[in-house]
């Protein structure tokens, strides 16, 4: 199984308006063959000493998808094209990370 945590810093004040559209996307994603899960999350302000410090201007994207083809499809799918032309003056950077599970049943 395919991780991606994608990290999206956010113009602003314009965090909101970037999780409207996101969320408006939604949807196409979940239809797209092997995608698990694909949610919007933003830093809670929890109290744990470890936490990083929240950042009130970042959207952090958690996504699953079950294997690498299927996350290499999405990237250049139609409608994530058009979804990037919609964000990209909301959006100052983003970064990706991609892991893969290490479970003993997932590497067997």
């Amino acid at each position: 199984m395919i991780h991606v945590t994608a990290t999206a810093y956010i113009v602003k004040g314009r965090r909101q308006e970037f999780i409207r559209e996101f969320n408006a996307n939604i949807p196409n994603v979940l239809t797209e063959k092997g995608c698990i899960q694909y949610i919007p999350t933003v830093d809670l302000v929890s109290g744990i000493e470890r936490q990083i410090p929240p950042e009130e201007d970042t959207v952090v994207i958690i996504e699953q998808w079950k294997t690498i083809e299927d996350l290499e499809k999405h990237l250049v799918a139609p409608h994530m094209l058009e979804y990037r032309e919609r964000v990209k003056d909301l959006v100052r950077s983003a970064e990706l990370r991609i892991t893969t599970s290490q479970l003993n049943s997932e590497n067997a």
